[in-house]
């Protein structure tokens, strides 16, 4: 699915789906997204003008092989964010963000260890992956305080409660 691009700013938000059970466990997979990806971009506060990012939603296999390319990491993770590299655009053109791959398997097994409904964290890890397009990042503590925080303030406003309160849930 792609969102048509708006000249006044709106994000085009181009969505793969290389894997069928993001569709089969949330139908309106494409709506959360979207939702998650513009709230994201809104609440950081960037006059971006058109542009353009992709969601992928992949699974375990996918990421870790990007994850290994990329990371040197050879395990799969919940999402990666890539940023797309500088370029010379022509006049008009979208700014290109990048790309965000979220692993299926990954992603629902830690919804349910944590109590979560799977709607809520997609919509968390799909904001934290915005974020990363955008350069913020949690290496360094306050980096880390900062981005949360504003995760959790785009997430209130998609009705997700903070996704860094731990809950007994949580726990196990």
């Amino acid at each position: 699915m792609t969102d048509d691009p708006d000249p006044g700013g709106t994000p085009t938000i181009d969505i793969a789906e290389p894997c069928a059970l993001w569709r089969e466990r949330l139908p309106d997979i494409e709506r959360l997204c979207g939702e998650a990806a513009r709230a994201a971009l809104a609440g950081a506060g960037c006059a971006l003008g058109p542009a353009e990012l992709s969601i992928v939603l992949g699974d375990d296999a996918l990421v870790q092989a990007l994850n290994r390319q990329w990371r040197k990491q050879d395990k799969p993770t919940n999402v990666l964010s890539f940023a797309a590299l500088p370029a010379a655009l022509p006049p008009g053109a979208p700014r290109l963000l990048g790309d965000v791959v979220l692993a299926f398997e990954t992603l629902a097994a830690e919804a349910a260890a944590q109590g979560k409904p799977l709607p809520h964290h997609l919509r968390h890890l799909v904001v934290h992956g915005v974020l990363h397009l955008l350069g913020f990042d949690h290496e360094a503590a306050g980096e880390a305080e900062r981005m949360e925080a504003l995760e959790v303030a785009v997430l209130a406003g998609l009705g997700v409660p903070d996704p860094y309160q731990v809950t007994e849930a949580s726990h196990g």
